[in-house]
C-alpha cells in the first residue's frame, strides 16, 4: 500500500498538476461550462414537449394548435443550435482572462474568425427543378452547433494566441488621454483583430484549394470523427473515467481535466442523439456515451459513485467517525456533490479505498453501456439534465420519462456497494479500533484535582 502511496505522489502528482494547470485545458472547460445554463433551459422546453403522457400531445395540441410543438422548440434552437458560437466566444474570453488581456475583444474577435471560417453557402432545389444551385448568405444552422464546436474551439485558441502575442509585445494604435477608455480599448484591438482576420482568410482561402473545402471538413475527417468513435466507444469510456478516477485520488479535479479533452466529444455526441430524438422520439438513438451517461450513470453521488459509499456509511458503519460523515455527507451526495466524501472519508491518498474508488465507476461503465448497447435500457435522449438531479429522477428525466433509466442507476448503486463493501470494513474497522484505543487511553489517565491556594 506504501508503494502505490509513494509512486502516486512522486511520479504521478507532478504530471497531473502540471495537466491541471494548462491555461488552454482549462479555458476549453470554463469556455464550456459558460454555454450550459442555456443548454439546460433548452433541456426545459425539451422535458415540456416529449412528456411520456398519454394522450398529451392531442391535449396540446388542442389548446395551442397542431403547431404548438414547433413553436415551444424556438428556445431550442438559440440555445443547442448556436452552442459552437457560445464556445467560441467562451474558450477565447476565459484564454484571453488568464493572459491577463481584454477578453471581451478576444471573445469578439473569435467569433468573426469562427462565422469567418465559416461557409455560407447552401445547396437549394427550386421549385418544380431537379437540380441543386449553390445560393450564398445563409448562416448553416447545423454548424453553430456541436457539428462546430471542434472548429470553434481551435479557432478560439489560435485568434486569442495571436491576440494577445500582439497585445504584450505593444504593437497597438495608443489613443490621447483623453479619449474615454471603452474607445481606447476598441483601437488597441483593431490591429491585433486585423491580423486574426487576415490570418483565418487566408487559411480559408487555401484550404478551398484542397479536396477539404471548409476548415470544417478538415476537421471533421481528421479530429472530431475520430476522436467521437474512440469516446463514445466502450474502451474509450473506460480510459477516460479511469483517468477522472486516478486524478481524483491525488486530490486533483479529475472531472475537470479529463473533461477540458472529453467534454467536447461527450456533448457533440449528446447532441445527435438530440436531434435524432426531435426528429422521431421512438427511435433508436444513435450514441449510448453522452455527457449525461458519465453525469447521471456514472457519478452517482459525485465522481466514485460515491452514493454507494455513503449508503454505506449510513447503515453498515461500526465507527463513530464514518457513521457522523454519512449523516454529514448524504445531503451533498444526494445531489452528486462528492467532495465531502472524497476529503473527509478521506479517498485522496487512502490505498485502502483507492481500489473501489476507481474500479466502482469502471464496472458502471461496463453495465451502464452493455444495458444501453443491448437495448435493455433506454439510451440518454439528448436532454441534458442537471448534473445535480437527484438519482433516480435524473434517470427517469434523461431517456425520455422511461423507468428503465432509474431501475439502471439503482443497478449501478447496488453493484457499486458490494464493490466498496469489503474495502470499507476495513477501513471503518480501523476507524474504530482507533476510536476504542482513544477511549481506553481517556480512561488510564487519572483525573487532575485543583488545589485552593
Amino acid at each position: 500500500m506504501s508503494a502505490i502511496q509513494t509512486f502516486l505522489d512522486e511520479k504521478l502528482m507532478p504530471i497531473a498538476g502540471r495537466i491541471s494547470e494548462q491555461r488552454h485545458l482549462q479555458a476549453v472547460r470554463d469556455g464550456i461550462i459558460l454555454s450550459l445554463p442555456l443548454l439546460i433551459i433548452g433541456s426545459f422546453f425539451l422535458i415540456v414537449g416529449y412528456l411520456p403522457i398519454s394522450g398529451y400531445n392531442e391535449f396540446m395540441a388542442g389548446i395551442f394548435g397542431a403547431g404548438w410543438l414547433d413553436k415551444l422548440l424556438y428556445p431550442v434552437g438559440a440555445t443547442f443550435d448556436l452552442l459552437g458560437l457560445f464556445v467560441s466566444f467562451g474558450v477565447a474570453y476565459r484564454l484571453a482572462e488568464k493572459y491577463k488581456v481584454d477578453p471581451l475583444s478576444a471573445g469578439i474577435i473569435s467569433v468573426s474568425a469562427f462565422m469567418l471560417a465559416t461557409p455560407f453557402n447552401v445547396l437549394f432545389t427550386p421549385e418544380g427543378s431537379d437540380k441543386a444551385v449553390e445560393v450564398g448568405g445563409a448562416i448553416p444552422q447545423a454548424l453553430m452547433g456541436s457539428q462546430g464546436m471542434f472548429v470553434a474551439i481551435l479557432l478560439a485558441i489560435l485568434s486569442t494566441e495571436i491576440f494577445r502575442k500582439i497585445i504584450q509585445k505593444n504593437i497597438v494604435i495608443k489613443m490621447p488621454a483623453g479619449v474615454p477608455p471603452a474607445v481606447a480599448r476598441s483601437f488597441t484591438a483593431l490591429i491585433p483583430a486585423m491580423t486574426v482576420i487576415l490570418t483565418v482568410w487566408i487559411l480559408r482561402l487555401l484550404i478551398e484549394l484542397t479536396p477539404f473545402e471548409s476548415i470544417h471538413v478538415v476537421v471533421k475527417d481528421l479530429l472530431s470523427t475520430p476522436l467521437s468513435y474512440l469516446g463514445g466507444s466502450l474502451w474509450g469510456t473506460l480510459i477516460a473515467v479511469f483517468l477522472m478516477m486516478l486524478l481524483w485520488s491525488m486530490g486533483l479535479h479529475g472531472d475537470a481535466i479529463v473533461g477540458s479533452v472529453m467534454a467536447p466529444i461527450w456533448l457533440g455526441l449528446m447532441d445527435q442523439n438530440r436531434m435524432a430524438f426531435q426528429a422521431n422520439p421512438n427511435a433508436e438513438l444513435p450514441n449510448v456515451v453522452t455527457q449525461q451517461f458519465i453525469d447521471l450513470w456514472l457519478n452517482i453521488g459525485g465522481t466514485g459513485v460515491t452514493f454507494a459509499l455513503v449508503l454505506l456509511m449510513l447503515f453498515r458503519a461500526r465507527s463513530k467517525q464514518m457513521k457522523q460523515l454519512g449523516k454529514l455527507s448524504f445531503g451533498a451526495s444526494l445531489f452528486n456533490i462528492s467532495e465531502p466524501i472524497v476529503f473527509g472519508t478521506p479517498i485522496v491518498m487512502n490505498p485502502t479505498l483507492l481500489i473501489p474508488f476507481i474500479l466502482a465507476p469502471l464496472v458502471s461503465v461496463i453495465i451502464t453501456y452493455l444495458a444501453m448497447d443491448f437495448g435493455w435500457v433506454a439510451r440518454p435522449n439528448g436532454v441534458l439534465v442537471p448534473w445535480t438531479t437527484p438519482v433516480l429522477i435524473s434517470g427517469y428525466l434523461a431517456t425520455g420519462g422511461k423507468i428503465s433509466g432509474m431501475v439502471l442507476q439503482a443497478v449501478n448503486i447496488i453493484v457499486a456497494m458490494c464493490i466498496y463493501y469489503p474495502f470499507f470494513r476495513v477501513w471503518d474497522k480501523k476507524k474504530a479500533q482507533e476510536e476504542m484505543q482513544s477511549i481506553d487511553l481517556d480512561a488510564t489517565v487519572p483525573n487532575e484535582k485543583t488545589v485552593d491556594i
